[in-house]
């Protein structure tokens, strides 16, 4: 009889199985084979008066599944649960192991990368199921399902929103108040005065020692009349400095830096990173890229350093060898792995190219670099601070010259860094120097920008909200709700997101914030290392959280739509308009029971004559709701632009001119003018 490997994955069980030979049967649950069910009080399937006690179920379409895996266990020996390495995939193997009956003749093994080597360790190094991890995990299960089921009907009784939860209203609340910061910001006028010199600019910092701040024009004015064009050298203070490489990537990083440079959204980011990690076919073998991508943690293994550190020698030169980068550990670091990093550093991106696809290899290519450059030198500077001197005003400008590239030698790409170089202030023959115009210039001060994916993941890490396995699902959430739109890359709420957030504070304000949402993670945190009763936790929250609920599904009062005044032709009932995941649309009131929606009559609009075809161009819109401008003869035109045509031509070319921004410019060539 042979032995047993289950694993998540499919792709996985072919490469392992070619590890471990024909002792090994590698078969795959495909992800989780059980949920919690969908019966009980308030169809949470948990006994909330027992303890909490989960009702679990076959997922639908999975019975057959564990029935060929229950065949797979009564043919073998002895079974090995190796799925992921983290909370979620230790649950899989308790599910695994309950629902397959699987008695003592087990073993729980994981390991870090797909490679032979590790694998192979794995194997020799196998553990029971780790309980209190089960438990952490079953905890955050059991909330999310309280939380989600009771605020989703809820909302969906008073507000018409579709869904709530525990860590997507709390993701949603902050785009919401930064957008009301936006609407609230008041800018305040500011001035600067900058000095320009044949080589270089000085900015007005201080006067008689004291910082400068220039509120008017008329305060500027006052200050340019007591300037002079000769300016004094009064201080040159040159210095050796350095910057270091950043750690690798860990799962919030990863994802941050994948849609700043390569254009990934967190979901495309983790769907492709864990084809990477799951097995490449290089030709040789089918292997592993890098290691697990659901991770918190920032460490590199021994074994890479010292590989890493005889790669950097070899290709670059021993002065290239730097330090290990430890990244800040904070309180809710499971650090239960390693960081993101290729599986060996001597499978380059460009070795691998052939055998990925063009996103694949955007994406091993900058894990791969992280990596490299973190084991590298620091970048060293000289830096230049010249301080020049005004009738008691003081002007300052800084220089930096790069005297030693260092693990900029291969991450300039996604880390670009430029010489400012000053003049030799040392070569002045007098000690004054000679400006060219003194300028004053207007700003004015900006709120905070809405947040991009990007850096709603970063605050969500910052505030300890969330884990790695759930940025991107907390993302696409709030997108797909209609919650909100991404505009220019930026969040901005819907209607139907803000009511949504309002009402949950109105009534949830204890519960639906950062605090409390950030301290439950730390809870289950406590649960996964048998700090804290889980039934506790459950309890506590459970106690404070009903009572909410049945005083909000008593008094919110629930939004009532405007009546049209029309009748629905299928049923009788009132015409109503109500708010949808792309805007208003008129339907019957009588929903669920009759589902009539109006096709709405649309405007349309001749904006200019096609460039591409004897067609017209009118203004359209995405299902999303963004407006754009496209050929009336679609689809045998393709024409289309984010810019609305003016339904002028270009003076230079004539080409079309649309709209942009502030201007008006050419389709074709450079040609603009001001709107």
């Amino acid at each position: 009889m042979k032995k047993l490997v289950i694993v998540e994955s499919p792709a996985k069980s072919k490469t392992i199985e070619k590890y471990l030979g024909g002792d090994y049967k590698v078969v795959s649950s495909k992800g989780h084979i059980r949920d919690l069910a969908t019966s009980g009080k308030f169809g949470l399937g948990v006994d909330i008066e027992n303890n909490f006690t989960p009702n679990y179920i076959a997922i639908k379409g999975k019975a057959k599944d564990i029935n060929s895996l229950k065949k797979d266990v009564a043919s073998s020996s002895y079974v090995y649960l190796a799925t992921d390495p983290d909370r979620e995939g230790e649950a899989i193997s308790w599910h695994l192991k309950d629902a397959l009956d699987i008695k003592d003749n087990y073993s729980r093994v994981v390991f870090n990368e797909i490679t032979k080597e590790v694998v192979l360790d794995a194997i020799e190094h196998p553990r029971k199921i780790d309980d209190n991890l089960v438990k952490s995990q079953e905890t955050r299960r059991i909330l999310d399902r309280i939380i989600g089921f009771r605020l989703s009907k809820l909302m969906q009784s008073k507000t018409g929103g579709k869904s709530a939860g525990r860590v997507q209203s709390v993701a949603l609340k902050l785009i919401v108040d930064r957008e009301r910061e936006i609407e609230a910001f008041l800018p305040t006028e500011y001035w600067t005065i900058t000095a320009d010199f044949k080589d270089f600019t000085a900015d007005l910092e201080k006067y008689h020692g004291k910082k400068v701040e220039i509120g008017s024009e008329v305060e500027a004015n006052e200050i340019l009349a007591k300037l002079s064009n000769a300016f004094k050298i009064d201080d040159v203070k040159t210095t050796d400095t350095k910057k270091s490489a950043k750690p690798v990537f860990k799962t919030s990083t990863l994802q941050r830096m994948a849609a700043n440079k390569i254009n990934f959204a967190p979901s495309k980011t983790m769907r492709i990173a864990q084809k990477l990690y799951e097995g490449i076919d290089i030709g040789s073998e089918t292997v592993g890229l890098i290691t697990y991508m659901r991770t918190d943690s920032e460490r590199v293994s021994p074994t890479f350093v010292a590989e890493t550190y005889e790669y950097i020698k070899k290709n670059y030169g021993p002065e290239y060898i730097g330090n290990v980068k430890v990244g800040k550990k904070d309180k809710t670091m499971q650090d239960a792995h390693e960081g993101i990093r290729p599986t060996s550093i001597l499978r380059t991106p460009e070795s691998m190219k052939k055998h990925l696809t063009p996103e694949e290899y955007k994406l091993y290519n900058l894990i791969y670099l992280r990596a490299l450059s973190s084991l590298m030198a620091d970048a060293k500077f000289l830096t230049t601070a010249v301080i020049l001197e005004n009738n008691g005003y003081t002007f300052k400008t800084t220089g930096s010259i790069l005297k030693f590239d260092g693990y900029l030698k291969i991450y300039s790409a996604y880390e670009e860094q430029k010489d400012t170089i000053l003049p030799d202030f040392q070569s002045y023959n007098s000690n004054t120097i000679i400006a060219s115009a003194i300028v004053k210039e207007q700003h004015f001060t900006k709120p905070l920008p809405r947040y991009t994916e990007s850096s709603l993941i970063k605050e969500l890490e910052n505030l300890g909200i969330g884990r790695p396995s759930t940025y991107s699902t907390i993302v696409t959430t709030i997108k797909d709700r209609g919650y909100v739109l991404l505009e220019d890359k930026k969040f901005i709420p819907t209607e139907i997101g803000i009511e949504t957030t309002d009402k949950l504070q109105e009534y949830f304000s204890n519960i639906v914030n950062v605090e409390y949402t950030s301290n439950m993670e730390t809870d289950l945190d406590k649960i996964a290392e048998d700090e804290i009763n889980n039934i506790k936790v459950l309890q506590d929250f459970y106690n404070k959280f009903e009572p909410m609920v049945e005083e909000a599904f008593d008094k919110m009062e629930k939004k009532e739509a405007e009546k049209t005044g029309e009748t629905c032709p299928e049923c009788g009932s009132d015409l109503v308009i109500r708010n949808g995941r792309y805007g208003k649309f008129t339907a019957c009131s009588n929903y669920p029971t009759c589902k009539y929606i109006k096709k709405e009559e649309k405007e349309t609009k001749e904006l200019a004559d096609c460039p591409k075809c004897d067609g017209k161009i009118l203004e359209k819109r995405t299902r999303k709701g963004k407006f754009f401008y496209g050929c009336s003869n679609y689809p045998k035109c393709d024409f289309a632009s984010w810019y609305k045509p003016t339904g002028a031509n270009c003076p230079k070319c004539e080409s079309l001119l649309v709209e942009k921004k502030d201007k008006i410019v050419c389709s074709n060539c450079e040609y603009e003018q001001d709107n």
